[in-house]
């Protein structure tokens, strides 16, 4: 079975593939996602999705075989919080993420309750509409380090090679308060260019390094005051192993520029 990719995500704002006029902004985002199965060598067993919008004390993973819907949003159209994506859950490859990490030494607890927020399910109704590939959700790390991060993902790597599909899901800019003023685009860029430079580094030890120094890029806090959506892609670069990376795509939306990545083939 052929490796499968890693991917980080910049999945937009809120439930935007709902909301007709967010979803003619996110209209080249759209299209992209809807196209993104195709490139691969293989149809997904599972995916495991990792959402900068849940955080937990230690990596934690969902083992529910039926996840819930999860809105952790605000102030969007009413019927944005009746959404359903009725996707399975996969037990076996959650305890086999837990598994991994434990091997690892890495902390870890299970959940058998944790739903899917939009983080998951926005990205994955544009790719798999159909809800019919299985989904893992695994946390984030309340206290964002960098190398515990990329450790995770180093732990999980192998799961590449039996279908699963890992995902990243955050933003590649995250400042809420200066989503379109004045200086944000450029901010965005700024930090865009560190992050492009920084992930098709070919040297996958100074790829790392860089990584873990993230916080000294260009315009790094204005971009991200908190690595919440930002420390998602330090799983995904650690389960790249030696794998490439490169700018998948990105969009220009709501005054920023966002960015998604692949690593490997």
């Amino acid at each position: 079975m052929k490796k499968l990719p890693t991917f980080f995500i910049s999945h937009g704002g809120g439930p935007w593939p709902y909301v007709p006029e967010m979803k003619t902004q996110f209209q080249k985002t759209a299209q992209w996602l809807q196209q993104l199965p195709q490139t691969l060598s293989e149809t997904p067993k599972a995916i495991l999705s990792i959402s900068g919008h849940w955080e937990e004390s230690a990596f934690t993973v969902s083992t529910t075989a039926a996840p819930e819907m999860i809105f952790d949003y605000t102030g969007f159209p009413s019927h944005t919080y009746q959404i359903k994506y009725p996707v399975m859950g996969h037990p076996t490859i959650a305890n086999d993420v837990l598994n991994l990490l434990s091997k690892a030494g890495i902390e870890n607890h299970s959940d058998p309750n944790h739903g899917i927020d939009h983080g998951t399910f926005v990205p994955l109704v544009m790719m798999y509409p159909n809800a019919n590939i299985p989904v893992v959700s695994m946390s984030i790390k309340q206290n964002y380090d960098t190398e515990e991060h990329l450790q995770a993902g180093r732990a999980l790597e192998s799961l590449r090679s039996q279908g699963v599909l890992i995902i990243g899901s955050g933003l590649s800019y995250h400042n809420m308060r200066g989503f379109g003023s004045a200086g944000a685009t450029a901010v965005s860029k700024n930090f865009g260019a560190w992050l492009e430079s920084t992930v098709t580094e070919k040297d996958i030890q100074q790829r790392s390094e860089k990584l873990r120094s993230w916080a000294l890029a260009p315009s790094a806090r204005e971009a991200h005051p908190y690595e919440d959506h930002l420390v998602p892609l330090m799983i995904v670069a650690g389960a790249a192993g030696q794998d490439l990376g490169h700018a998948e795509f990105v969009d220009h939306v709501m005054g920023v520029d966002m960015a998604s990545y692949r690593f490997g083939t």
